[in-house]
């Protein structure tokens, strides 16, 4: 047991039990010592409840959140077989950290670090392990301030992964009143080739199922749901058999393979969605999910006025503080189709309108860019856009790298995994391997 918090943090380990008894008569003789001890403010509890992420997860049943929902029998694990992996928390803003305790499954830890960040991306280190041995780690004397906490796992103690029972951290909270509502979102574009699980190289197959690991709140895709030319039977026979499976809690907007269906264009779209992707009788639509208003397009017709005046009035009735935006078409990519000025306009009424985030696909890659106008000028105020275009089509080359692009991937088939509050959003980009390929930082929303 630590008295002394000044001193450099240290893991302490469950004592044997003639150990714990001597102990606790030496605390006893202390507080009989030391009365006001006894009244001396305890550690505070403070990462319970909240939003985590991790790295990779064995499957939907070892998510991040279970090593952090007070359960000691629910836990966290990681693919297996990887180095390294981790699991972080946010703590909201303006946390201070005093104490970590970790408790692992047999799948522990040999070497990890507990690391603290205002931001998600530059990581200060707290503690160090470099000979572990499973158990209870329980770091005391700590100080750190920040938001997002991770345990960073560098070297497995055995052939397995990571699993942790729980990740408890204690300090106290800013003033600042935590961001409430938060929900995940999984997205992709450019989904179901035709092909099935039976062909090994088919990849709408392993993008459904981690979709489906991930269990959203909802999913929403970028377009070209079904290729070539979105034939209902197409839609029929190949992604229903596997993005089919989430349908009635999916949110889709149509690509340019959806317009080349003989029957008309749309025409399989629409008779495979029905009002999932109609729900206003117009294959653009809006809907709210707690703090974020998002909006649905067509970008295959932003010439068309009735759509461009409905977005206009549907903004101008938007109450909520986050706005996203998603369609087919990106204003800019790095990929082989380029920049798209068709979707300069929309940008430019998104942009008025204060705009967090556009979510788009078309290209067969993922690439993040910094915020920024429709001028393509980096600005604080901006749009920050995705390109998601790995769900399950043959990927894309990167050509020309455009201003602002932050990452680019092209190879790795995966999803977007956002996670939204009611006043901030970061994402992840998962692999069908269960990797995080990357991670975007945490925006406060305009």
């Amino acid at each position: 047991m630590r008295l002394n918090a000044s001193a450099p943090p240290r893991r302490t380990t469950t004592p044997l039990p003639f150990v714990l008894a001597a102990v606790l008569l030496l605390v006893g003789g202390l507080l009989l010592a030391l009365p006001d001890r006894a009244g001396a403010a305890a550690d505070v509890l403070i990462s319970q409840g909240r939003p985590a992420t991790s790295s990779s997860v064995e499957d939907s049943t070892f998510g991040p959140e279970k090593a952090f929902d007070g359960v000691s029998t629910t836990r966290w694990a990681s693919a297996e077989g990887v180095d390294p992996q981790w699991i972080r928390v946010d703590l909201g803003p303006s946390a201070t950290v005093s104490r970590v305790k970790l408790v692992w499954e047999a799948a522990y830890a040999k070497a990890y670090r507990v690391e603290i960040s205002a931001d998600g991306t530059t990581w200060t280190r707290l503690a160090t392990e470099t000979a572990g041995n499973g158990g209870t780690d329980d770091w005391t004397g700590l100080t750190g301030q920040g938001r997002h906490l991770r345990v960073y796992g560098t070297a497995r103690g055995t052939s397995y992964g990571y699993s942790l029972f729980s990740v408890e951290v204690y300090g106290t909270t800013g003033t600042t009143e935590p961001p409430t509502g938060s929900f995940t979102v999984v997205a992709a574009g450019d989904i179901a080739a035709q092909c099935t699980a039976s062909s090994s190289s088919c990849a709408h197959p392993k993008t459904a199922a981690l979709a489906q690991r991930i269990a959203p709140s909802f999913y929403l895709t970028m377009g070209d749901n079904q290729y070539d030319d979105a034939l209902l039977s197409d839609f029929r026979t190949y992604y229903d058999k596997t993005w089919g499976a989430f349908k009635a809690k999916t949110r889709p907007v149509p690509g340019n393979h959806e317009t080349y269906d003989p029957a008309g264009p749309l025409a399989g779209y629409k008779s495979y969605f029905g009002s999932i992707a109609y729900p206003q009788g117009k294959p653009y639509y809006s809907y709210d999910q707690g703090n974020w208003h998002f909006v649905a397009l067509d970008s295959n017709s932003f010439d068309d006025a009735a759509q461009i005046q409905w977005l206009k009035d549907d903004l101008a009735r938007n109450t909520k503080g986050c706005l996203a935006a998603y369609f087919h078409h990106p204003l800019y990519s790095s990929g082989g189709h380029g920049n798209d000025p068709v979707s300069k306009p929309v940008w430019q009424i998104l942009y008025g309108a204060k705009a967090d985030l556009v979510l788009n696909g078309h290209d067969h890659h993922y690439e993040r860019f910094a915020p920024q106008d429709p001028n393509g000028r980096a600005t604080a105020d901006g749009i920050v856009e995705i390109v998601g275009g790995m769900g399950g089509a043959e990927p894309y080359d990167i050509e020309t790298v455009q201003p602002n692009s932050q990452k680019r991937i092209s190879g790795p088939y995966g999803v977007l995994k956002l996670d939204l509050t009611d006043t901030t959003y970061t994402w992840q980009y998962v692999g069908t391997d269960n990797q995080v390929k990357d991670s975007g930082p945490t925006y406060t929303c305009h």
